[in-house]
């Protein structure tokens, strides 16, 4: 035989290329080791929570011992012991009855709480005002409902309150403090001042007594009636102190010069009195900087109207239903959504929904369906923004803007008129 092809009795003539099955697996002891630890760790960790639970009441027991030592000395004749009642010790029941019921032993009266020299306990400041604080409830066109707190200003149905409480509503109602829900009429609102006054068909009202907010000093006690979070918490009483006066706070784009307070206010206080220690609303309360302003939240940054702007106002408001001197374009708009804009291919502007008739932009032809591009350099998205670049000028002044229309903008130059509401 050939040796080249010999075959021998082992060689089956295939190349073995090792074993083709895999190594046996040892995930499951692992896994069951793991358990184990898992089960173990477990074990010490409640061995360790029982030790310390343990501990803990050793020392209370000891704690509860040294209660329980009593010093006593010799009795004189001028002061007659009484028996020794240990801490922990139930008293003694008279009469050996089983305790059936709680009892109740009668009190002292609450101490006057006299927030300074010479003003009112803080109980007398809030019973002589709470009769003026009065619960609004306004309902908008959109079928939005707002809530908020108003001051009654005289006994035939005058009431102040904030011009975003009732903004864009048609329906408002009054709660006074006997419980007497009555319908309101808006007899005028102003934006820029966040404030507005309504009249209720009543008699015998008790008006708020008004004090003059040029004489707060800073560190002055002052508290504030509302209704936080709606009519559930009516008549909230809080307390605090004048935290800084004419202070410039924006909002909406306008600047207004408030008095900061740390008293708790909230949504629902807009519209209440904040009241100084001898019983006067010197303040009509309006915003809170919320607490998720920046990430470690702030608290205790309230604001309110100072009462001599708010008398400026209100009698400008019962007399004609309007302030004098507020600029306006006469048009009414809102944001244009970036649906639209991509839709109907619209740039992003102010889309007019109203014209005053009396306003140069009706005479100088802007119609509702135009969209507000431009006020001077100002670049108009919002009514916000629109209402924020027109209060930069005075009533018979000329503007320039931008209107964009059916794919065309046009130059416009407008002259600013009164706004009489």
């Amino acid at each position: 035989m050939d040796k080249h092809t010999e075959q021998y009795d082992w060689d089956d003539q295939y190349y073995g290329t090792g074993p083709t099955q895999p190594p046996p697996s040892r995930g499951g002891l692992v896994a069951l080791m793991l358990i184990l630890i898992i089960f173990l760790c477990g074990i010490i960790t409640v061995l360790g929570i029982l030790n310390v639970r343990m501990f803990q009441q050793m020392k209370l027991r000891e704690s509860e011992k040294e209660l329980s030592i009593s010093f006593t000395t010799e009795p004189t004749a001028a002061y007659p012991t009484a028996p020794t009642v240990y801490a922990n010790e139930p008293a003694a029941v008279s009469g050996g009855e089983d305790f059936s019921s709680m009892q109740l032993q009668s009190s002292p009266q609450s101490v006057d709480n006299l927030p300074m020299e010479g003003g009112m306990p803080l109980q007398e400041i809030y019973s002589r005002n709470i009769g003026s604080v009065a619960s609004i409830s306004a309902t908008g066109y959109n079928g939005a409902r707002s809530t908020g707190t108003g001051v009654i200003l005289s006994a035939d149905g005058y009431i102040v309150t904030n011009a975003h409480v009732v903004e864009d509503s048609y329906s408002v109602s009054v709660q006074l403090s006997d419980d007497r829900v009555l319908s309101a009429a808006i007899i005028g609102s102003d934006e820029i001042s966040d404030l507005a006054v309504l009249q209720i068909q009543a008699e015998s009202l008790t008006p708020a007594q008004f004090g003059d907010s040029t004489q707060l000093r800073v560190g002055d006690t002052v508290v504030a009636i509302g209704d936080p979070l709606g009519v559930k918490f009516r008549g909230t009483y809080t307390d605090g102190i004048v935290s800084a006066i004419n202070r410039d706070v924006e909002m909406d784009g306008r600047t207004m010069t408030l008095i900061q307070t740390n008293a708790a206010l909230n949504s629902g206080n807009s519209g209440g009195p904040l009241i100084n220690c001898y019983g006067q609303v010197i303040g009509i309360n309006t915003m809170k900087i919320g607490t998720f302003t920046d990430n470690a939240g702030v608290e205790g940054l309230g604001f309110a109207i100072p009462s001599a702007t708010v008398k400026e106002i209100v009698d400008q408001l019962i007399a004609q239903g309007y302030v004098s001197g507020r600029p306006t374009l006469g048009l009414e708009g809102e944001s244009l959504s970036s649906f639209y804009q991509h839709y109907y291919r619209m740039p992003a502007g102010l889309y007019i929904t109203a014209v005053d008739r009396s306003s140069d932009a009706h005479h100088k032809g802007v119609e509702t369906g135009d969209i507000l591009l431009y006020i001077g350099q100002q670049r108009i998205t919002s009514p916000e923004e629109m209402k924020a670049a027109v209060m930069q000028y005075a009533v018979g002044d000329t503007v320039d803007t931008i209107i964009y229309r059916s794919g065309q903008q046009y130059q416009v130059e407008l002259t600013l008129t009164e706004d009489k509401g």
